[in-house]
């Protein structure tokens, strides 16, 4: 193989490493979830692209009200689905969408689009 083929070989291959780790291997730290005077942990999510933020922390044994504010019309992000907790909501674009959710063990429960496209953490603790 001559020079210029082994440098596409190369750049391909770290083009490959790069979107793997950044679809299925990067992880973020995650926002914590304030406390409300209505006895709610609540966190504002984004919908735009992906969840902004994609990991909430929350305490166990405490509800939790999630707020989804969809800012896209892409089709993927019109649903978003908590199967550890048996819930979805619809998300209309523009809208505030609260999801309450009653977290009675400790453990990580993923959140996503119906295609898994965009997708979210809820770390309870």
């Amino acid at each position: 193989m001559t020079l210029d083929r082994w440098i596409v070989l190369l750049v391909g291959l770290l083009l490959v490493g790069f979107i793997v780790w950044f679809f299925w291997l990067k992880r973020a730290k995650g926002a914590r979830a304030s406390e409300t005077s209505g006895g709610y942990q609540e966190a504002m999510i984004l919908v735009k692209g992906g969840y902004t933020p994609d990991t909430v922390i929350v305490a166990r044994g405490k509800p939790v009200r999630l707020n989804f504010r969809r800012e896209e019309t892409a089709a993927c992000s019109e649903k978003v689905i908590f199967e550890g907790f048996d819930k979805s909501a619809d998300l209309p674009t523009g809208e505030l969408v609260a999801v309450e959710l009653m977290p009675k063990e400790a453990g990580e429960f993923g959140f996503a689009c119906p295609m898994g496209m965009f997708r979210g953490r809820l770390i309870v603790e």
